[in-house]
């Protein structure tokens, strides 16, 4: 009863090796679904970690180029700057206007014209940041709608600096002339629109009454009448300047010979005592030069009467506008200036 026979047996074993057939490729898909689906991760962390990686260096290459190009800026402005002051270096020596250099306090024609020169270059300087505050006030005050009692306290402020310029102006005239008529604190482009260290009244009032609409028929007359005026008298100036300078001029050609000075507190140079004494002609000269005071303290009077008539025919608010249009023009010839100097050059 025991007894079993082969057959049975035999099937029995196939029956169990079939199914553990079957399990282990059950296992073996479930183990590669697995594994595919952990590569996929895997493969998608990577990925999100190159794409930050990549996006990181595009970002750090983005700032380089920037600081990059912001250091050729500052070089290339620096280069600027420097070539402009070696400029007006080398055109200040040309004409004759004091350098400073190591040891020249030392030199015997150390005077104090060279003083007042730098002391009026130090001073106007300071007057022109005062003077943008203020202008930085008046314009804000314009734009709030302030009452006349205030743009009046303003524009008298304004006014008062302004004779505050005509004052170191006359002082540094005093000093050293040519100073004030070479215009060395200004910018190239100042500089040549300049007339006899300053600007001309008459250009500022041509474009003015433009600015300054609606003026009445009779504003229009007084200003236009300004205008005549103030150019009858530049012109009148401008030609006691040439008759000067032609003076000067013959001055020195009347010697008819090579015309060699020696300057003060200096021996004369071996050999050259036949050299002809021009002592007489030099101071003759200078005595004429002398004149050139006094014309460029007429010219700051005339900028100085225009500003006042021109305040007593406007009104208040008319006043406020006038100045901020003459400050803003003056701020333009300096940014012009600025743009020439960094104007591309082939």
């Amino acid at each position: 009863m025991a007894y079993a026979s082969p057959g049975t047996d035999d099937t029995s074993t196939d029956l169990d090796t079939d199914e553990k057939n079957h399990m282990l490729e059950l296992g073996q898909l479930v183990s590669l679904t697995a594994s595919d689906s952990g590569n996929k991760a895997k493969d998608k962390l990577l990925g999100q970690k190159a794409l930050r990686r990549l996006a990181q260096n595009r970002e750090a290459a983005r700032k380089s180029r920037l600081r990059k190009k912001a250091y050729v800026e500052q070089l290339e402005n620096s280069r600027l700057k420097l070539s402009q002051l070696e400029q007006e270096l080398q055109r200040a020596r040309q004409q004759g206007i004091f350098i400073p250099t190591p040891g020249d306090d030392q030199q015997p024609n150390s005077t104090s014209e060279k003083a007042g020169a730098l002391a009026f270059d130090k001073d106007y300087a300071g007057w022109e940041d005062e003077h943008r505050k203020q202008i930085s006030e008046l314009r804000a005050a314009l734009s709030a709608h302030a009452g006349d009692d205030e743009l009046r306290r303003i524009v008298d402020g304004v006014m008062a600096h302004h004779h505050e310029a005509f004052r170191l102006k006359c002082v540094a005239a005093r000093a050293d002339a040519f100073h004030v008529l070479s215009g060395m604190w200004k910018t190239p482009v100042e500089r040549c629109f300049m007339w006899l260290g300053g600007f001309r009244p008459s250009e500022i009032l041509k474009f003015l009454a433009s600015h300054l609409d609606p003026l009445t028929e009779r504003q229009l007359a007084s200003v236009h009448g300004l205008q005549q005026s103030s150019q009858q008298a530049e012109e009148g100036i401008s030609q006691r300047v040439q008759a000067l300078q032609q003076s000067v001029a013959e001055t020195l050609a009347s010697s008819g010979s090579p015309c060699l000075p020696v300057p003060a507190g200096r021996a004369p140079p071996p050999g050259d005592d036949a050299a002809p004494d021009c002592s007489g002609t030099m101071a003759a000269a200078v005595a004429k030069l002398v004149a050139l005071e006094s014309l460029v303290h007429e010219a700051d009077g005339l900028r100085r009467q225009t500003l006042e008539q021109m305040q007593r025919v406007l009104t208040t608010r008319q006043s406020a506008r006038a100045l901020l249009v003459i400050s803003d023009y003056l701020s333009r010839l300096r940014a012009l200036s600025s743009l020439w100097i960094a104007r591309p050059r082939e």
